[in-house]
């Protein structure tokens, strides 16, 4: 079985797109959360690839 990417429905935030990615690399949704606030706060590149993950993962079905 083949692991995909999704946007969570049961650990979100704002969109899921940072507990979905988390559930597909097995790690803690904090972690994920925390890189991207720094992403953004460093480069400010995080807030739009967070924008474009949002437009592009799709929502998990189940």
């Amino acid at each position: 079985m083949e692991k995909k990417l999704y946007k969570s429905n049961k650990n979100k935030m704002i969109d899921g797109v940072c507990a979905g990615i988390a559930e597909y690399f097995g790690i803690d949704p904090t972690l994920v959360r925390l890189g991207t606030v720094v992403l953004s706060c460093a480069v400010g590149s995080g807030i739009l690839a967070y924008i474009i993950c949002a437009c592009i993962i799709p929502r998990d079905p189940n």
